[in-house]
């Protein structure tokens, strides 16, 4: 259904769509714009399909259409202008509530401006930077009312607790990725990545506001409790208006209103009907979910074969090593260090006897090298952003001076994903497999270390339209090409720092550039359980911190912690010591071994666990609320969650701790799987059955193809023990 609205004389159009997974579109665009707005590609996996409206009522000032045998409803009123989303007769979601909606129409460059008009609409200063914009300024904004709800939670990346705090107190939540070094916690500061969906839950519901948008974001958020009188004989309209709400305001510099609301009503169904719009978490590969041991740089090849003997040596397990940017030939990637790496195809065979794989970094920017054949290449093919003059963008990066390639571009990602072709990459094998890094994109010497929001992508498109996206197209390029590479028949491991919604679709992301303290270790589980919430559940924190020096006994916490999340992997900066598990004492290095080996323990279970987030949507990382919606304690807990619906996690997240409070939700009925991890001894396990019952899947398959997928090759068991019987089917 379109309507057309007026705003400030500009026509507008509105599209309004009720989709048949329980979500509704809003989408508001210029009538006649002088060229077509950004609209975001690629994230969505299709066009949903839509439900067929009916019109219910009508009066002067209203018109209301419902779908779904009429559970659902949109009342759409005239003047002033807002939209309510009623399920059951009860509004959930009023779109423009509070008359912030909000749409800078484009302009044609002035022939002659006066030179304070130029500065305020054309032209923004920066520090030392200028931004040009091509069509004068272009944000948009809207806010919606959430009825009956004061718990939200989502918008990663921010180094912040989950539930979303209150912005009247302060700066509103950024989603701008950047390249953050050190990034401070509790803050609403944008990171690497961003996902702009929000959740909000109370008892009986659970609902989402997807805003497709990938220019840059700022989200408020204002809670109100209104005084609910004791008298029960208020009436039931009252009562609705005065129960809890949180409204919430979005605002993007470029793009049009693209405004999904999810509506639940389980956190389940949430997840399911985010799943169906921007795509289901990728399978990994089994050796994915086991233990990866990172370092910035190993040196040579020796060094490698060395850290490798170290874990046989000492009996510690583990699946993947990983090289950093001085694996190349100064800084060029898809190349070795003919000194450091000249055998590098042997090492990755001298890792795949052991079947350990190799990891190797490939960042987005690239050496200004004429010789370099692979940079002729991307000049002479097109693959470069370019700056607004029209010439190749030229920013600093780790090899000095670099162009970076235009992903945005369908033939940039075709070309750069036949690169990792095993015949292109020389030194490269099936057991190489990839980290994508800097890909906010990190550009030194640019404002806010990142690329100038004028310079020009494929179709024209300025950078401020699809910044957000940039990352996002990296690690699909690079995904397609692992799969391209074997012929579309094994599934590719890529891990990357900067990401959008859909990002899940591609592989691992890892929250960067953390530090060696005990508030970074803490920060990272609402972290990760904000992204696994929002679609992104491979991920990861750097365990030990990447900057500086951890003490033993936060080492050993962190390793703890890192073994009861998604992606496991030890890292550290090339400043930091090295800090192999085995460099502490024999006392720490029997403390990590044995919590890599329960890691290994728990791996059916994890790989169950994503083969449920990949056909369902429902993540492994789930916040206690997910898996007990109506217990009103558990809405704001962030040191603990559940791994599946299995087991619950508390990991030890301050120094010299020895007792740790744990909330056991649930009731009577409820039983709890334990781990626990003591600070310097062997870990302890313990299965807690008062009802002698239990229940739960296994999912089987060969762990490393698509013939789970293409042929059906799979096993999924369900297992059942009641009273003495245990039941397989």
């Amino acid at each position: 259904v379109d309507f057309f609205l007026l705003l400030s004389q500009t026509r507008l159009l509105l599209s309004l769509s009720p989709c048949k997974n329980d979500t509704v579109r809003i989408l508001i665009d210029e009538l006649q714009p002088i060229k077509a707005r950004y609209r975001v590609p690629d994230v969505l996996t299709g066009e949903p399909q839509c439900e067929q409206l009916r019109v219910e009522r009508r009066t002067e000032d209203s018109v209301t259409l419902s779908w779904s045998s009429g559970r659902h409803q949109v009342r759409v009123w005239h003047f002033p202008f807002r939209l309510e989303l009623l399920c059951d007769d009860e509004v959930m979601v009023t779109f423009n509530s509070k008359s912030k909606l909000w749409f800078e129409k484009l302009r044609d460059p002035p022939r002659k401006t006066s030179q304070d008009e130029t500065s305020s609409l054309w032209k923004e200063t920066f520090q030392q930077f200028v931004d040009v914009k091509a069509n004068g300024p272009s944000s948009i904004g809207a806010d919606l009312c959430l009825h009956g709800f004061n718990h939200v939670y989502g918008l990663p990346e921010h180094a912040d607790s989950l539930q979303l705090r209150d912005t009247r107190d302060g700066e509103p939540y950024r989603l701008y990725n950047l390249d953050v070094f050190a990034y401070g916690v509790y803050s609403r500061f944008g990171l690497y990545g961003s996902v702009p969906l929000l959740l909000a839950h109370k008892p009986d519901r659970t609902l989402g506001v997807f805003w497709l948008n990938a220019s840059e974001t700022f989200i408020s958020n204002h809670k109100t409790f209104p005084y609910l009188p004791q008298d029960d004989q208020t009436p039931s309209v009252e009562k609705r208006c005065l129960q809890p709400e949180t409204d919430v305001h979005w605002l993007s510099e470029s793009g049009v209103i693209d405004c999904m609301v999810l509506l639940g009503p389980s956190p389940q169904q949430l997840f399911s009907q985010y799943a169906q719009l921007t795509g289901y978490q990728a399978m990994p590969p089994l050796f994915a979910l086991g233990y990866h041991q990172c370092r910035w740089n190993y040196n040579d090849e020796a060094d490698v074969k060395a850290v490798d003997a170290g874990f046989d040596d000492h009996n510690i397990p583990y699946d993947v090593i990983w090289l950093d940017i001085e694996h190349t030939h100064e800084k060029r990637y898809f190349t070795w260090d003919p000194v450091c790496f000249p055998e590098p195809a042997r090492l990755q065979q001298y890792l795949g006897y052991k079947k350990r794989k190799l990891v190797v970094i490939s960042d987005p920017h690239f050496k200004t090298d004429p010789d370099w054949s692979l940079y002729r290449e991307a000049r002479d093919g097109g693959h470069f952003v370019k700056n607004r003059e029209g010439d190749l963008f030229k920013g600093l990066c780790w090899p000095g001076e670099s162009c970076y390639l235009d992903f945005s571009s369908p033939a940039t990602r075709e070309w750069y994903s036949r690169c990792f072709g095993l015949d292109k990459y020389k030194g490269s094998t099936p057991l190489l497999f990839v980290w994508n890094d800097m890909n906010e994109p990190s550009v030194f010497h640019g404002p806010e270390k990142t690329m100038p929001k004028d310079a020009v992508h494929y179709g024209g498109w300025e950078h401020r339209e699809l910044h957000n996206l940039y990352g996002f197209y990296q690690h699909m390029a690079t995904a397609e090409g692992l799969i391209m590479r074997s012929g579309g028949k094994e599934r590719p491991f890529v891990l990357a720092r900067s990401f959008f919604a859909g990002s899940q679709r591609f592989g691992a992301v890892w929250t960067g550039d953390n530090v060696a303290t005990w508030e970074y270790l803490k920060i990272s589980i609402p972290m990760l359980l904000s992204l696994n919430v929002t679609g992104i559940m491979f991920c990861g924190a750097d365990v030990g911190g990447f900057f500086w020096d951890p003490d033993p006994e936060l080492l050993v916490r962190w390793y703890q912690a890192g073994a009861l999340q998604p992606f496991f992997r030890g890292h550290c900066a090339k400043l930091s010591k090295r800090r192999e598990p085995w460099l502490f004492g024999e006392e720490v290095t029997a403390a990590i071994r044995s919590v890599i080996q329960e890691r290994y323990c728990l791996l059916p279970f994890w790989y169950t666990l994503f083969y449920q987030a990949h056909t369902s949507g429902v993540p492994p990382l789930r916040p206690l609320w997910v898996e007990f919606p109506r217990e009103e304690s558990t809405f704001a807990i962030d040191n603990q969650y559940m791994i599946g619906g299995a087991l619950l996690a508390c990991p030890v997240v301050e120094r010299s701790v020895q007792e740790v409070k744990v909330l056991l939700p649930g009731d009577d009925e409820c039983r709890y799987t334990c781990v626990f991890f003591k600070s310097k001894v062997q870990t302890q396990s313990s299965l807690f059955c008062p009802q002698g019952a239990a229940d739960g899947e296994l999912y089987l398959d060969d762990g490393h193809s698509f013939n789970y997928r293409d042929k059906k090759a799979f096993c999924l068991r369900r297992f059942s023990m009641h009273s003495g019987r245990l039941r397989c089917r």
